[in-house]
């Protein structure tokens, strides 16, 4: 069976910096899989590989066996992006941010009514579809986004940081909706997130990465039992330790901001 993701030796940075140190992983179709590590671990870059946004430097990536760096086009089809900075508009409405999206994807035009109501109704948005983005919830707006995604029916989608800034209840909001879709279409979702509960509850494997580098792979269980603690917030720390001076002013900026948005 074709991998959903393969990574092979892949390296890439930025002047001096090393962000990505030579990590090889494989997604299998139809899985949560969680990418986790502190600010700074070369997740995001990652993640940019994966999603066309930036050329591997070294190492190869492959989507459903795709290269990323030889079909750039063909990948994006097959994946949905939720990063981590607000990707909606407020101006416009719910309904209006999904059509465009679906304009963006090459929905077929014929298609893109009952895929956008279809979307938004797996959201739960229905009631506030002709709203302006702009009066959601932080986690109506996260759940937007999941339905901007979606909306192309991808293969693959990607979540970068999906629930930052949401109180309990909008995660689990998010969550449940995540796990809905993934259950009926069998789509496979590539996660990144600081939160090691819900790493813990809802994915099947996870790779724990530290200065560009796979700490640990394998499913929350497994990571568990290796280390010492009951928790994989006891992996995390086995793993980095106090060691967590890493990331940038950049990288604090971008967090706050979307937290702050999402508030």
């Amino acid at each position: 069976m074709t991998s959903a993701v393969r990574i092979d030796g892949l390296r890439h940075r930025f002047k001096e910096t090393v962000a990505v140190d030579g990590i090889s992983l494989e997604v299998r179709p139809a899985e949560i899989f969680g990418l986790l590590g502190p600010n700074g671990a070369g997740k995001t870059t990652t993640i940019r590989v994966l999603t066309t946004l930036l050329r591997p430097q070294e190492g190869s990536v492959a989507v459903f066996g795709l290269d990323v760096a030889k079909r750039r086009m063909a990948v994006r089809r097959l994946i949905g992006y939720v990063p981590q900075a607000l990707s909606a508009d407020a101006a416009l409405s719910g309904r209006e941010n999904v059509a465009l999206f679906a304009r963006l994807f090459d929905v077929p035009r014929r298609e893109r009514k009952e895929r956008t109501q279809g979307v938004i109704e797996a959201m739960g948005l229905t009631d506030a579809a002709d709203r302006p983005a702009a009066t959601y919830s932080g986690g109506m707006i996260r759940r937007l986004e999941l339905a901007q995604a979606l909306v192309s029916a991808p293969r693959l989608l990607v979540l970068d940081e999906p629930t930052i800034g949401l109180d309990p209840v909008a995660r689990n909001g998010v969550w449940e909706r995540i796990t809905e879709v993934r259950a009926q279409t069998g789509m496979t979702v590539l996660v990144t997130t600081h939160y090691m509960e819900e790493a813990e509850e809802h994915c099947d494997r996870v790779a724990l990465m530290h200065r560009g580098r796979i700490r640990a792979l394998g499913t929350p269980a497994e990571l568990i039992a290796e280390a010492p603690g009951e928790s994989l917030d006891d992996v995390f720390r086995a793993y980095t330790g106090d060691d967590l001076d890493v990331g940038g002013f950049s990288d604090v900026r971008a967090t706050r901001r979307t937290a702050r948005r999402l508030g």
